[in-house]
């Protein structure tokens, strides 16, 4: 089901006010469009710089009376709506089938580093009794 997002403020990934990324988390586009185009539109068109600011600003005081709309509908306290922030991964399952290859060979090195091999050491203990000898 496809729920409308209204649009406030992203105080998660905001750069100055969150205007790009609440914009972009409403639009579902990434915010790093949104913040290029905020800068382009005024060095390419006939809007000011000063005019961009002020949209800016004005898009800052909607998003951010429209995110105290949406608490007040939502009727939890701050301390409630916390549990919604994580929102990512709960798991060590999803941590690990959301990991890259990267990632991956990352903890396959780690834990070749820091597992404890028998065998290896055996092979060691010898050689150097070897090389006493």
């Amino acid at each position: 089901m496809d729920r409308k997002i209204p649009f406030t403020l992203d105080r998660r990934e905001k750069k100055i006010l969150g205007v790009c990324s609440g914009l972009g988390r409403t639009t579902r586009i990434d915010p790093t469009f949104i913040r290029i185009a905020w800068v382009a539109v005024p060095l390419l068109t006939f809007v000011s710089v000063w005019q961009a600011l002020v949209a800016y600003l004005i898009c800052g005081i909607i998003g951010t009376v429209q995110r105290g709309r949406v608490a007040k509908r939502d009727g939890r306290s701050e301390f409630e709506r916390m549990e919604d922030a994580g929102g990512g991964r709960h798991s060590v399952h999803d941590l690990r089938t959301k990991l890259d290859a990267n990632d991956r060979r990352m903890m396959a090195v780690d834990h070749h580093l820091h597992s404890q091999n028998d065998e290896l050491a055996r092979e060691i203990e010898a050689l150097r009794k070897e090389e006493t000898k």
